[in-house]
């Protein structure tokens, strides 16, 4: 059966990517994002354009109104939006470490909350969250980045368990490298953030470091087609993860201890 999806986010890279493919299914996709200009080309496709800031209850609301009183429900919710606040923690002003949270954590916190009741009376739905690898372990520079990742990563896990009795499935995924605006964005950030101060030196030979690996990120139809097992499979795994160095990362994540890890962390930024 053909799903009733939204997709936060939807203005560019992985969302924008989401959206075009999902459609393509046959799916019913409602891209929401702030830049709505920028979603012209997949309005042009048959995506149904949502004007929504995550930060803003009200558009949030009506955001998921519109959706029901259209469709009459709402099958997938995948929240995508989300954006990487980058410089050393001294340095990253506190409102923007609390912007960095309510983009990436409290948005899909109240989005969830607020397609659970329509999930719940149907007896379905899935929330997909995009988190990423660095929602399992942390480097320098990305602090408040992989805080807000770390924190929804848990606020998934404890989601999953809650409602599962009604028939609604939590999903996490983890991309790697994958190519977008948002890794340029990121550095972008970091240098503005902490270029000029005592971090210097490793922002430096982070941000050359981030530049080198642009060419070498997957395409974003690697999360597509993860998407697709998510929102496709009977019983979806808990989380699924691709794109450049996810499967790498994470297995060395595991299996090492925390001091060699940081080891090898901090080996690449001297």
């Amino acid at each position: 059966m053909k799903k009733v999806i939204l997709i936060t986010g939807a203005s560019a890279g992985m969302g924008k990517e989401m959206a075009r493919h999902l459609k393509d299914d046959g799916h019913t996709v409602y891209g929401a994002a702030r830049r709505i200009e920028k979603m012209d080309d997949i309005k042009k496709l048959g995506v149904k354009i949502l004007a929504m800031d995550v930060t803003d209850e009200a558009s949030m609301i009506a955001g998921i109104e519109t959706i029901v009183k259209t469709e009459g429900r709402i099958d997938v919710l995948i929240n995508n939006a989300g954006f990487g606040s980058y410089g050393a923690i001294e340095d990253v002003a506190i409102n923007d470490a609390r912007y960095q949270m309510d983009v990436n954590v409290f948005g899909a916190a109240r989005l969830s909350q607020l397609v659970l009741p329509h999930m719940r009376s149907q007896h379905y739905g899935r929330i997909i969250n995009i988190s990423s690898i660095g929602g399992k372990f942390a480097a320098a520079l990305g602090g408040w980045y992989h805080a807000s990742k770390f924190a929804l990563e848990g606020l998934s896990d404890s989601l999953r368990n809650e409602v599962k009795q009604f028939g609604i499935d939590v999903v996490v995924i983890e991309p790697g490298g994958v190519k977008s605006e948002w890794s340029s964005i990121a550095v972008d950030n970091l240098i503005k953030t902490s270029g000029n101060t005592a971090y210097q030196d490793i922002v430096k030979q982070f941000a050359a470091i981030a530049r080198k690996a642009e060419a070498q990120n997957a395409d974003p139809i690697v999360i597509v087609n993860l998407i697709r097992k998510a929102i496709e499979a009977k019983n979806p795994k808990t989380r699924y993860y691709g794109g450049y160095m996810a499967s790498a990362a994470l297995f060395m994540r595991k299996m090492l201890p925390d001091r060699m890890f940081d080891k090898m962390l901090l080996a690449q930024l001297k």
